[in-house]
């Protein structure tokens, strides 16, 4: 059974933060404007945080198209990192590669050479600078023997990352309707790429590829406008229109941006850049609790004690509204019951921070202290409160 708490330190804090005067958390102020974009699809997150900055049929499956090319850098970054392969690792340029995605195909490409070798570092550079298809389905045919198997790796690595909806059935995101994902997933992807590769993660930035005596430029323009915009890649598809995975960094901030349903490239860029404005303009780093810092209380039967302190293990902080801020809210949520022995720094629950109607943050809680199991007539008293508990 799940519980809910509310109460406790959690909103004595709050009480004691709303009494220091700090405006984000003024229980009287007025919703903040309600912002509006003309994406269909919209998921915006700050990077430190992963505060939720705007969220529109953020869960609403889409085609990916190119954007599945960040799937791609993912996992063969997590490949190199393994020691699977290398940065110089070469692969051979196949007959499939050179037509699907080659000179031949019409499309994106870097024009690998049809039984050329490549290293793994320019293959790479082709992906995240030119977004090559040919790049892609080399990469994929190398690592895992066949396009279609590395698609299947592409969605297994999508799973082992959270993202439920995300599936693969090719590596270049050439049209299938097999391929989808979600606008969050896509910035939640970004933001795991960005922060778990961050060297790999700079060749997004890099203005322009010069390979083979091929000088190309980058196919995705916000990134080389001097914005702060530094990734990651844009997206078309028949009948969805235009996408973008997009993160900025400017002032100590990052925001990593996914829109989709957008009419043309023009509306794209400009929308992309209206959102990523707001997000660095209207908001600021709130400090709620530190690390370690009791948040509340759960409740523990058959113990010495009653209840057990929880805390986080991380700084708990939020990127809000400057001005007209929603209240912070907060709910501790966990597995009930637990029972006595408790051992110190166990995982029982989490807690969730609202803006108004709206969740901006989950971080897990861990027990402060240890509590050791009680005496017999205690512990029956609480196993009588568990079964009425249960019932009600």
């Amino acid at each position: 059974m799940i519980m809910t708490v509310s109460r406790l330190w959690f909103f004595a804090s709050l009480a004691t933060a709303l009494m220091a005067g700090l405006p984000a958390f003024a229980a009287d102020s007025a919703p903040p404007p309600a912002f509006e974009t003309k994406a269909a699809q919209a998921y915006m997150i700050e990077a430190k945080t992963g505060t939720v900055l705007l969220a529109k049929a953020e869960d609403q499956p889409i085609s990916p198209a190119s954007l599945a090319k960040i799937m791609v850098a993912d996992t063969v970054l997590g490949a190199i990192k393994d020691n699977e392969i290398s940065l110089d690792t070469r692969f051979t340029v196949s007959l499939n590669a050179w037509r699907t995605g080659g000179a031949p195909s019409g499309t994106a490409t870097m024009f690998a050479a049809l039984k050329s070798e490549i290293s793994v570092g320019d293959l790479l550079k082709g992906v995240m600078v030119l977004s090559a298809n040919d790049a892609c389905i080399i990469l994929g045919e190398g690592l895992s023997g066949s396009e279609e198997k590395f698609a299947e790796r592409m969605t297994n690595r999508a799973r082992d990352l959270g993202l439920k909806t995300a599936n693969f059935a090719n590596a270049s995101g050439l049209p299938n309707p097999a391929n989808r994902i979600s606008v969050k997933e896509l910035a939640l992807l970004s933001r795991h790429l960005q922060q778990t590769y961050p060297e790999g993660y700079k060749t997004y930035s890099q203005p322009d590829f010069l390979w083979n005596k091929i000088t190309q430029r980058n196919r995705n323009p916000l990134a080389v406008q001097g914005l702060g915009i530094d990734g990651l890649a844009t997206g078309f598809t028949e009948g969805q229109g235009f996408s973008i995975a997009a993160s900025i960094e400017r002032d100590g901030k990052r925001l990593f941006l996914a829109l989709g349903g957008l009419k043309t490239d023009k509306e794209r860029q400009e929308e992309a850049k209206r959102v990523l404005e707001w997000g660095l303009s209207n908001f600021a780093y709130r400090s709620i609790f530190k690390s370690g810092e009791p948040v509340g209380e759960v409740s523990v039967y058959g113990g010495a004690r009653s209840s057990v302190e929880v805390a986080a293990h991380e700084d708990v902080d939020v990127f809000i509204a400057t001005s007209n801020a929603e209240r912070i809210t907060g709910h501790i949520t966990y597995t009930w019951p637990i029972y006595a022995p408790v051992k110190p720094d166990r995982e029982v629950g989490r807690l969730s921070l609202y803006a108004g109607p709206h969740l901006i943050r989950e971080v897990p809680l861990y027990t402060r202290q240890a509590v050791e199991e009680g005496g017999l007539t205690k512990r029956a008293m609480d196993a009588l409160l568990e079964l009425v508990l249960f019932w009600w």
